[in-house]
């Protein structure tokens, strides 16, 4: 077992058994690495990795917020492997784009959307309708909307999945976007379309929304599968 394997599964261990919660401290590292039997030198590389993972977060100086804390980010693990595959050609992105239809049509559909949850919405919507806001931007808050709608679901996995995946792409979304001929006309449907996405929930209309979702990814894909910089793999 590699070291960073018996770090882990010491961590899981604790927290099954009820001796560690998210947002502890882990020992220090002399305790620890003397309880494991392992080196200072082969645990500090072991932390890196599940630092990487969303394992555990570590700070230097003092404070409750210094040392090596465990956290609850999976989402940063599946971004980190999604990139990896997309980057050796193993996972391509229409295969993103597949995985999207079919778990943001499921979302709206089960999406239990609380006056919060709407107001939440809605102000992104409206920081949106900034006429003069970069690509980037709007591309961020686009992603945030749907991942919006997609934790109204209350399933953990999903909404875990869905900030993996609008991390991983980033990028790639950046540059289909700022390769469309007429981006402003672009931005101006879809948040047309947003606000359509929005209005089914309010109604509690799932199915029509999801409809609406599904719409609204298939056109985007289309219409940026049509300028993008590079052929699709």
């Amino acid at each position: 077992m590699k070291t960073h394997e018996r770090v882990m599964a010491w961590v899981t261990e604790e927290l099954q058994s009820g001796r560690l919660s998210i947002g502890d401290h882990l020992p220090g590292e002399r305790a620890l690495a003397e309880a494991l039997g392992i080196s200072r030198g082969s645990l500090r590389e072991a932390l890196r990795v599940l630092e990487a993972l969303g394992t555990i977060r570590t700070s230097t100086g003092s404070g409750p917020r210094s040392g090596t804390i465990l956290t609850a980010a999976p989402e940063q693990a599946l971004a980190l492997a999604l990139s990896m595959q997309l980057a050796t050609r193993h996972v391509e992105h229409r295969h993103i784009y597949e995985a999207r239809l079919l778990l943001e049509s499921w979302s709206a559909e089960h999406a239990e959307l609380g006056e919060r949850d709407l107001a939440a919405a809605e102000a992104l919507l409206d920081r949106m309708d900034d006429p003069e806001l970069a690509v980037p931007d709007f591309l961020e808050l686009d992603a945030e909307f749907h991942v919006t709608i997609a934790r109204a679901a209350h399933n953990p996995l999903l909404s875990t999945l869905m900030d993996a995946l609008r991390t991983s792409i980033a990028d790639h979304t950046r540059e289909r976007a700022e390769a469309l001929p007429d981006w402003k006309a672009t931005a101006v449907r879809l948040r047309s379309e947003h606000r359509g996405i929005l209005e089914r929930l309010r109604a509690n209309d799932r199915d029509g929304a999801a409809e609406r979702i599904q719409a609204h990814i298939r056109g985007y894909y289309r219409e940026t599968s049509q300028s993008a910089p590079t052929p699709e793999g």
